[in-house]
Formats: C-alpha cells, structure tokens, sequence
C-alpha cells in the first residue's frame, strides 16, 4: 500500500483541484440583469401615437455621451402612467398636436453616472448648450443633480408638445458647434416642440414652469402642457417645465436599475 501512497495523494489534490475550477463562477453566467416588475410597460405598446425622442440613449444631452444603462430608445413607464398619457394624448389629438417624449424611467446606474460627471468640474463639453449661466460646481447646491430621481420609480416623464403634422428633426453631432438653451428658438439646437421659452434640460431659472418672463405663446404652451396633464393626474415639477409624475406612484419608495432595453420587460 505504501508504494501507492504518493499516486494516491496526487490523484486526492488533482480532483480537489478540478473541483474547485468547477465550483467558481464562470464569466459566461455573470449574474443576471434585473428585470422589471410586472407593473412596467413600453409606452408604445400602450399609445404608439406618442412620439418618442430618448435623449439619454445619444450623446445629445448634458454629459455628452450616452448614458450608463440607456441601450434602446424606448420609453418605459408604470402601466398607470402609461395609459394616463394615452387619455392626455388623445386630448391633444383633437386639438392638432401630440406629446413627445424625451425621457421616462431612469435607471440607479444613470443618475450614478449624472452624478460621477457632476463631480468631475472639467468636463464642461456640453455647458455652453445645456448650463451656460450656471457654473458647474453649483449643479448638486443648486438642485439640478441629486443622488436619486423620481424617474427610477417609474411614474416620472420629461415631454413636451409638438404641433402636428410633426416636422422631422435632424440629430445631433457630436463636436457640433453648441448654441444656448435659453436663447430663443430660432437659434436653440432645432427641435420640433412648440417654443416652450427653453430647450429640454435646460439648467436655468428660466425653466421654472411660472417663471414670469415666460409670456405670450411660449406661456401658452406650457399651461396647454401642464393642464392637460394635470387632468390626468400628474404633477409638475416646478423647476422643470417638462417633468411630471403621475399620482399616486405605484413605487412611491423604490429606486429601480434594471436597464431600459424591451428584454427588461421580457415575459411580461
């Protein structure tokens, strides 16, 4: 027996040894994305009339690149939310115009990643567009980035209203030369909203839903904007003419982070 005592002691550790290559986690069975709860829809399959620009997917916005967890341009909402835009839209139908949609649920890993860019003070690429009245150092003090958004909750949505028939829109290059989005419309970044008095995103006062210097048509448009939501059941945010949530949430205390891609929604 003593004479096989040593092969028997290399077989022991060469099948412990394989053992353990077994039991360790292969890259291939990475651990699974998240998955929505059952309650999240795709806006489009509740109301395909809604146009859809999702910003956060391009590299038009004020990071200046796509944005963690954005991987298909598609608008997921609480089926709540969902068909409460479909009652607002079919109001606006009949009077010549549609909502469109520039952002709904957002994932933790994209405010993460809104918030990484805020803390790096010289990345500055998209300021002159999007904060060129505001020093970027500000952007947390002043309420314009946070840690969390209602938009991972699910019954948070940035739109605006376009006139119909709705004129195309040309995307936007990256390097392009970049234009303020406070300045007036005719010399905005070109989008087929009607003039809400700024562009979408725009960090700036003048963004304030009442903001008294907003007057005439562009007024117009943002109390035809928030009353027609309001009687769906959505409250705006009084900083950002274009944000609204609709009431009550479903997941009032839940910050989700499963990626917006249709395969989020996948059995559903």
């Amino acid at each position: 027996m003593t004479a096989f005592a040593p092969l028997l002691r290399k077989l022991v550790v060469s099948a412990a040894a394989l053992l353990a290559v077994t039991a360790a986690p292969s890259p291939a069975h990475a651990k699974p994305e998240p998955k929505a709860p059952e309650e999240f829809v795709a806006l489009r399959d509740v109301d395909p009339t809604i146009i859809q620009e999702m910003r956060y997917v391009t590299a038009h916005n004020f990071v200046g690149e796509p944005i963690d967890g954005y991987r298909k341009p598609v608008c997921i909402l609480t089926e709540p939310a969902a068909k409460a835009l479909r009652k607002a839209q079919r109001a606006l139908l009949r009077k010549g115009y549609s909502l469109k949609v520039y952002d709904c649920y957002r994932p933790q890993r994209a405010v993460d990643h809104f918030v990484r860019w805020a803390e790096e003070l010289s990345d500055e690429r998209m300021k002159e567009e999007f904060y060129p009245r505001v020093d970027k150092s500000r952007l947390f003090a002043d309420g314009y980035i946070a840690e969390k958004s209602g938009h991972s909750r699910g019954s948070t949505v940035d739109l605006t209203v376009v006139k119909l028939p709705a004129a195309p829109t040309r995307p936007y290059v990256p390097g392009e030369p970049l234009t303020p989005c406070h300045g007036p419309q005719s010399e905005r970044f070109p989008d087929n909203s009607v003039d809400m008095g700024t562009g979408f995103d725009c960090f700036d006062t003048l963004s304030h839903t009442d903001d008294p210097r907003v007057t005439g048509e562009q007024r117009a448009h943002r109390d035809l904007l928030r009353g027609t939501l309001a009687k769906e059941g959505f409250a705006n945010l009084p900083e950002e003419w274009w944000h609204f949530t609709h009431k009550p949430e479903l997941f009032p205390d839940t910050y989700f982070d499963f990626p917006v891609t249709r395969r989020s929604l996948t059995g559903h």
